[in-house]
């Protein structure tokens, strides 16, 4: 998958109650690295459990995609995303790679997460720990992902 879906930029309260703008979604400016990749994988297949039916059309519990809120849609598309980079990332033969492949995956599905709780949570403290988690992953992401230039062929 080469791009993910890109959320609209978002604001959080900080403990100070200024607001400071959410730069732009971890999804729009932090790719997944291409050394991650797996060449030959179909992805198009990817999000479809054992029961041939695509994720997005699979029902959650008792509710159809369909009848989800625009938090938990949000919140959907950013774990499919999550899932087909690091179903990509494990697929590496050298353990490290595929260990710091899904570990990149894994926080950028966390900073989507996040993401969502800034736009439509309004619990200032899950916001103020929202926004903590973006600035920590976006550090390791930046760390694993040089990594990944230095170390993978």
């Amino acid at each position: 998958m080469k791009t993910f879906t890109k959320l609209a930029s978002c604001t959080a309260v900080a403990a100070g109650f200024a607001i400071l703008p959410l730069a732009v979604s971890a999804q729009s400016t932090m790719a997944y690295p291409e050394k991650c990749k797996s060449e030959g994988m179909d992805m198009s297949k990817a999000d479809m459990p054992s029961g041939g039916m695509p994720m997005g059309d699979m029902p959650m519990g008792d509710m159809p995609m369909g009848d989800m809120t625009d938090y938990q849609k949000a919140s959907m598309d950013g774990m499919k995303g999550m899932h087909m980079n690091m179903m990509q990332g494990m697929m590496k033969k050298d353990a490290d790679v595929s260990f710091v492949c899904g570990m990149i995956a894994h926080h950028m599905g966390a900073i989507s997460m996040s993401e969502v709780e800034l736009k439509y949570g309004d619990n200032e403290e899950a916001k103020q720990m929202a926004q903590k988690v973006i600035e920590a992953q976006k550090k390791e992401i930046e760390e694993m992902s040089k990594w990944v230039d230095k170390e993978v062929k």
